[in-house]
């Protein structure tokens, strides 16, 4: 049987290597979670009724605040259990695993029942009304009963990652998003469910997910332990403090492009239509740059946990590397191919003008994203997650409204691409330079001992109230 010695050593080895194969590999499974949703969505629009369309967007937004919260609690798993498998503490890494899952299963078990019995209410908060809130509610009445599945999958693959199991992390999505394709035109137009019978087809695709990252994670690593009382809860607080920065850092991005979409209305239908097209652009062709984060924070936080600074800080500027060829790789590629791609959303006027704008030099703006994302990681595997969330928000919000609003006025809908762009690459800065103070003096804030200065972390450890 596989014993959890057999995880990837970061600790050793190249480190741009151990990014590149983390990031893309993460990334597959991030484009099929992305596919699960589009394939969802053509099946519905295939029915050829708008309204089905719209109750199932009504009913994203409400999943979207879910979702985040099982995000935050995948993060803490993530940076708790590399952080011990760093210090090679298999036994911490076991029974931070388990109370991240049990804390996943019963948040995604409260969820539902505090939201269902007033989800028409909440909806009305979207703009849902009448017969589509009415589809809305019933749509997330079969959907949100298995939020738990959704964040126990989420922990799992997090915890694989930690591992270093970058592969068998990328079969749970893979294996989803292949469920969801097989049974929505199954449910949808075989039994005629429509959209309930996509709502179905999102549970069995979950329940195949969980199931999965579980089985890899347990047989091949043991990864998780009985869940005990007094364990779960000695762990709760080192769980939150990584889980609430990071769910309140991922609601920051809706905010963002809210703005952006807010500011963009004002040139026009065209201009919108435009920009919802860059955006279902940037996560298929940037799926690796969203995968960033995830991806290497497993890294960062082996070598932390290892007191390997040298490489943690290696981790940062290799990551950055990468992210740069990347980008600037897939940005000659959209340059080289935006015609077509114009051609094949029919776009003219100005929804082609702005496709142009963004299928050329506009994209490399995503290299500061992605630098944000590596900042963020090492904030969260380095004990300050609370910077996650304040350099994501100030983004969104101080980095996105006054340059959309400013470049607005001069360059009109083109003019707001490039103002969201050189905001995103002001707050890139800001990110960088903090990640590299914090790199630079872990041990910086006393109440951070555990995580932050390794050379006194046995003496921590000894004080643990469970063994």
């Amino acid at each position: 049987m596989a014993t959890a010695e057999q995880n990837v050593d970061f600790t050793t080895g190249n480190l741009f290597r151990h990014v590149s194969v983390m990031s893309l590999t993460s990334s597959i499974g991030l484009m099929a979670i992305f596919a699960v949703d589009l394939i969802d969505i053509l099946f519905i629009s295939m029915l050829g009724r708008d309204e089905l369309a719209a109750a199932a967007g009504y009913a994203s937004a409400i999943m979207f605040f879910a979702s985040a919260i099982n995000i935050g609690l995948s993060i803490a798993a993530g940076a708790l259990v590399a952080r011990a498998l760093g210090r090679n503490d298999t036994v911490d890494a076991r029974e931070f695993a388990t109370s991240s899952a049990a804390f996943a299963i019963v948040v995604g078990l409260v969820i539902p029942v505090l939201a269902l019995p007033k989800i028409e209410f909440v909806l009305g908060l979207t703009g849902a009304q009448g017969a589509v809130a009415d589809m809305a509610a019933r749509y997330l009445w079969i959907i949100l009963p298995s939020t738990f599945l959704s964040g126990l999958s989420m922990v799992a693959v997090a915890v694989l990652r930690a591992y270093g199991d970058a592969r068998r992390a990328m079969y749970p999505a893979l294996l989803g998003a292949a469920v969801n394709a097989v049974f929505d035109p199954i449910l949808i137009f075989g039994f005629g469910l429509d959209l309930d019978g996509a709502a179905m087809a999102t549970v069995l695709a979950r329940v195949a997910t969980a199931a999965l990252a579980m089985m890899f994670a347990i047989s091949r690593y043991q990864a998780f332990v009985r869940p005990r009382p007094g364990c779960v809860a000695r762990d709760f607080r080192e769980t939150a403090e990584i889980a609430l920065p990071a769910m309140l850092a991922t609601v920051a991005t809706p905010v963002g492009t809210a703005i952006v979409t807010r500011e963009m209305a004002k040139y026009g239908s065209d201009a919108v239509a435009g920009l919802a097209v860059i955006n279902r652009l940037i996560p298929v062709v940037f799926s690796v740059v969203l995968a960033l984060s995830g991806a290497i924070g497993p890294i960062f936080g082996q070598n932390f946990g290892a007191g390997r600074m040298d490489r943690v800080e290696q981790t940062f500027y290799d990551g950055l590397k990468f992210l740069a060829l990347y980008v600037v790789v897939v940005t000659s590629l959209l340059f080289m191919f935006r015609g077509p791609l114009a051609d094949l959303f029919q776009a003219s006027g100005i929804m082609r003008s702005l496709l142009y704008l963004y299928l050329g030099p506009l994209a490399l703006a995503s290299f500061f994203n992605g630098a944000i994302f590596v900042s963020n990681a090492s904030f969260v595997n380095l004990g300050h997650p609370e910077y996650s969330t304040g350099v994501n928000w100030a983004r969104h919000t101080l980095g996105t409204w006054p340059f959309a609003i400013a470049f607005g006025a001069v360059w009109g809908a083109h003019g707001v691409l490039i103002g969201q762009a050189v905001g995103g690459a002001i707050f890139a800065a800001v990110a960088i330079w903090l990640s590299l103070r914090v790199m630079a003096a872990p041990c910086r804030d006393p109440l951070k001992l555990y995580y932050t200065c390794p050379n006194q972390r046995m003496q921590v450890v000894m004080n643990r109230v469970y063994r």
